[in-house]
């Protein structure tokens, strides 16, 4: 098993050894990169580091990888323009490759890059994102479902 995120089609896939399942995605707005602060998606292998949010309802909102109590509606979203969201699961990512986005200052773990819902109302597959890959709320919930922990997950731009 693994996954492809395929960010010059703004997709994502799911290959297992019974097939293979694509979803539209939004990675980062500023681009591909492995710098720290830079807010760019970063490129290379990657696999999942921690599976978070099991069981909670749909649109459940997470600061610092905690569920807040809320749940996100269109309303909240007016009420709070500009926050950035994340919803219903997160597949949290580390690098594989020492130096590209592994340790020191491109550490992708250390940067916090999440495969994570988003906002439906919002969602387009367009680089929109601060760094992470956004999926809509039902797609991540089928692609969590399937994804254990050590999973690989492969960043390129075709």
């Amino acid at each position: 098993m693994r996954v492809n995120i395929h960010t010059n089609s703004q997709s994502i896939e799911l290959i297992t050894k019974n097939g293979s399942q694509k979803w539209p995605i939004s990675t980062a707005a500023r681009g591909l990169g492995e710098g720290k602060g830079s807010y760019c998606t970063p490129r290379g292998a990657h696999i999942v580091r921690a599976r978070i949010g099991a069981g909670c309802p749909i649109n459940t909102v997470f600061v610092g990888r905690r569920p807040t109590g809320e749940i996100y509606t269109p309303e909240l979203g007016r009420a709070e323009l500009g926050r950035d969201w994340i919803l219903t699961r997160i597949l949290w990512l580390s690098g594989r490759e020492v130096g590209f986005n592994r340790l020191g200052d491109c550490d992708t773990m250390q940067r916090y890059i999440y495969i994570h819902g988003t906002p439906d109302e919002s969602f387009e597959p367009i680089p929109r994102s601060h760094g992470c890959i956004r999926m809509r709320n039902a797609d991540l919930i089928a692609l969590f479902d399937q994804v254990p922990a050590g999973t690989p997950v492969f960043i390129t731009e075709e």
